[in-house]
């Protein structure tokens, strides 16, 4: 067990997606879609340190952050990739920090410290500490800096609201009939009654047969007015059982991630460095 899967995992998953880019098999449109979508993952589940995400995946979670050190911890990575960057003027990278930890430590056959982590971050960013850094979005619950840092790339940070009815169930999803694992507080299907362990049969119109029920639920009531009662059928003990529920909405918010076209040579520079894997010379 180890608190630093969101580097070893996570970090390594924001590669995943440089590779990609850089290597021309996504342009940089779809790099910043995976990264939108890596932000929506994470505002999710519940909020949760990387440190402490990193050590839970070895007891089993299941509320939803068992394996969020991913995309937390590519996010991190790219957080961490502009502040380096912007930092030391697009002359240095993340890439420098993995490069010289694979050869000082991994090559002499042992992994790295913390402290090798941290002094090998401030070093390539020119001294810069990280200590706040890791104090609120590592160690600490602090919602990342999206807007401020992102910027320093040249990239926009977009956040979409709509309201939307929600059940507020927690399902296996990947299995038949599909069960109720849990429910969130105050969850409409709470409020008519519903119980962990029902086995969902149909909601309002939509019959619940596969995992894409959730998304035709929203499309059929969206428009609908809050309050409204649909029954919701399901199976307890083997036998049936029909609830009365009340739409709930409840506002979801989505993000984007845009180039800004006013963004300084340098912030250009910045987000040009991570699409190529290029810096300064």
């Amino acid at each position: 067990p180890t608190p630093w899967l969101w580097v070893s995992e996570g970090i390594t998953d924001y590669y995943a997606d440089v590779a990609l880019v850089r290597a021309g098999v996504i342009d940089s449109a779809e790099f910043l879609a995976l990264t939108a979508g890596k932000i929506q993952e994470v505002a999710d589940v519940p909020v949760v340190s990387l440190e402490d995400a990193s050590l839970s995946a070895w007891i089993g979670m299941t509320d939803g952050t068992g394996s969020i050190y991913y995309p937390k911890g590519s996010l991190a990575g790219m957080l961490l990739d502009i502040r380096i960057r912007d930092a030391s003027g697009n002359a240095k990278s993340l890439d420098d920090v993995l490069r010289g930890l694979y050869r000082s430590t991994y090559e002499k056959g042992r992994g790295f410290t913390g402290k090798e982590w941290w002094a090998a971050v401030s070093s390539a960013a020119g001294g810069a500490s990280f200590e706040e850094f890791n104090a609120r979005y590592i160690d600490g619950r602090e919602p990342f800096p999206y807007a401020t840092d992102f910027a320093l790339a040249g990239i926009t940070f977009v956040v979409d609201s709509n309201r939307i009815p929600r059940v507020g169930i927690q399902t296996r999803g990947d299995s038949a009939p599909e069960a109720v694992m849990g429910m969130s507080e105050g969850s409409a299907f709470a409020a008519a009654g519903g119980l962990v362990g029902d086995e969902l049969v149909r909601v309002g119109d939509i019959e619940v047969s596969g995992g894409d029920w959730a998304p035709k639920f929203r499309t059929r009531y969206g428009a609908s007015p809050e309050g409204t009662v649909i029954p919701v059928a399901v199976r307890r003990g083997g036998q049936p059982v029909t609830l009365q529920m009340a739409l709930r909405f409840v506002t979801i918010r989505s993000y984007r991630l845009v180039p800004d076209p006013n963004a300084s040579p340098a912030a250009v520079q910045v987000r040009q460095g991570i699409m190529r894997g290029s810096v300064a010379k």
